[in-house]
């Protein structure tokens, strides 16, 4: 792949973006106080042969032919006329959506499994075919292109979706489960889950869990259900929030599914609005027969709401440290730290943040009691600085088990959440408006949209 530098185009770092003003097709006129050198010429930036690769490597998930991205870029006709779009989107770090980055404050010691981020040099690539007029090129001699992001769960050997939809009514938050039976005879292992979102006008987020003592069988049917536990279920083994992607255990690991276990989805709603029909949310899964070296299971760690729980003093506290964002108040920090349990080491393979519409801002890290190796006596475990409730994916590391961020007995666990609860945040407008107000309130820690919360989900490999 191609990228955009100055032995290429032929003009000085100093000239930058200046020289756009002048440009060609295929000609960069530098006239701009660049040198008396005269016209330079340069080869265009084209869509196959430099563009593409591009597209396809960073935008393929979602952008293809009936993708869900709402247009497609896999061709040139439909990616041409959105070419500056494109190019000013990748510039803000809109598109594509990754909200994990380091920062002064954070620099995870391991990078991500497939990083969306787009490089620099591809950022101008892509900005130079859209000041070029988004030349073509020639199909015939197009370059190869990189394998697109897999958004989906490959090799799923069961889907349960349940045997009739549910409509929720309008007028606030519905907690709903669903009990099924597998139909298990003997151990499985879980390797891969992915929650297939039914309606996404309504789908808040979803919760799957394992019911090991079969307490709701009796259920039949979709049952109403607590939005503080799992309906049922004792362990959790998959969460789905908007943007969100597939579970997959590191390669060697797994999550025992055992004989006659009934596996419970808890699907939150959030009807804001009548422009939505019958939901049937479901899920997929990938299971082997033989028992892998380790052990993989995913946690949720956080919502602390008083001080026994965790809850840290904020501003504005009184005696006691109280979850509470007020109104029209930016840059409002809660934290809470949680202490590991005996144990360990638990390898951490993924990590995610959540909040709700008012949250802007998430950082998760461990204190080690005791540091190994070149661990850091406090190490980042991930920041999302521009938190984007609509984009709720987790964060891969990139390393064998053993290299992974590990957490031990005697660990604490921090989490700091930032909230804006201002009309200037995007976010509150949408919790507004679903809300039906149009003046900012206090927001408490609570289950429903329109409440918050701060809380971190991780995926653990255990010690053999």
């Amino acid at each position: 792949m191609r990228g955009l530098d100055e032995r290429r185009y032929g003009f000085s770092s100093v000239c930058g973006r200046r020289a756009a003003a002048v440009l060609a097709p295929t000609l960069w006129a530098f006239s701009l106080g660049c040198g008396d050198a005269g016209p330079s010429a340069a080869p265009s930036v084209t869509y196959y042969q430099d563009v593409a690769p591009v597209l396809a490597a960073k935008c393929g998930g979602c952008h293809v032919s009936g993708g869900i991205g709402p247009f497609a870029l896999d061709r040139f006709e439909s990616a041409a006329p959105m070419a500056g779009a494109i190019a000013d989107a990748v510039a803000a770090g809109r598109m594509p959506p990754w909200g994990a980055e380091e920062s002064e404050g954070c620099t995870p010691r391991v990078p991500w499994k497939d990083d969306a981020r787009v490089s620099e040099a591809d950022k101008q690539l892509l900005a130079a075919w859209a000041d070029q007029g988004a030349p073509e090129g020639d199909p015939t001699t197009a370059t190869e292109l990189p394998a697109s992001p897999v958004l989906d769960l490959e090799d799923p050997t069961m889907e349960l979706f349940p045997s009739e939809s549910y409509t929720p009514t309008v007028g606030g938050d519905v907690f709903m489960c669903y009990s099924f039976d597998p139909g298990l005879t003997a151990t499985k292992w879980l390797t891969g889950l992915q929650v297939v979102p039914g309606d996404l006008a309504v789908v808040h987020h979803v919760l799957v869990s394992i019911d090991s003592t079969g307490a709701t069988a009796d259920e039949t049917g979709w049952y109403a259900c607590s939005g503080g536990g799992l309906g049922g279920g004792d362990q959790l083994i998959g969460a789905w929030g908007p943007g969100g992607g597939p579970l997959l255990t590191p390669e060697g690991t797994g999550t025992p599914l055992v004989a006659g276990v009934r596996i419970v989805m808890q699907v939150h709603y959030h009807p804001a609005n009548d422009n939505f029909g019958p939901d049937s949310t479901g899920f997929t899964l990938r299971l082997q027969d033989s028992a892998p070296a380790r052990t993989a299971l995913v946690t949720l760690i956080g919502n602390a709401s008083s001080a026994a729980e965790g809850l840290l003093p904020g501003e504005g506290d009184g005696s006691a440290p109280v979850f509470k964002i007020p109104a029209d108040t930016a840059g409002h920090v809660e934290s809470m730290e949680f202490v590991v349990p005996e144990g360990g080491p638990y390898s951490l393979f993924q990590v995610g943040t959540h909040m709700h519409y008012v949250g802007v801002d998430m950082l998760a890290e461990v204190q080690h009691a005791a540091p190994q190796g070149d661990e850091p006596e406090t190490e980042c475990l991930v920041q999302t600085p521009h938190w984007d409730f609509n984009w709720q994916r987790t964060y891969v590391y990139d390393a064998e088990i053993d290299a992974l961020p590990q957490i031990r007995g005697g660990d604490t666990i921090r989490l700091r959440c930032t909230y804006d609860n201002v009309l200037t945040n995007p976010g509150v407008l949408q919790a507004l408006e679903d809300a039906g107000r149009s003046e900012t309130s206090v927001v408490r820690l609570g289950e429903t949209t329109l409440d918050e919360m701060c809380l971190l989900s991780a995926g653990l490999v255990l010690p053999q």
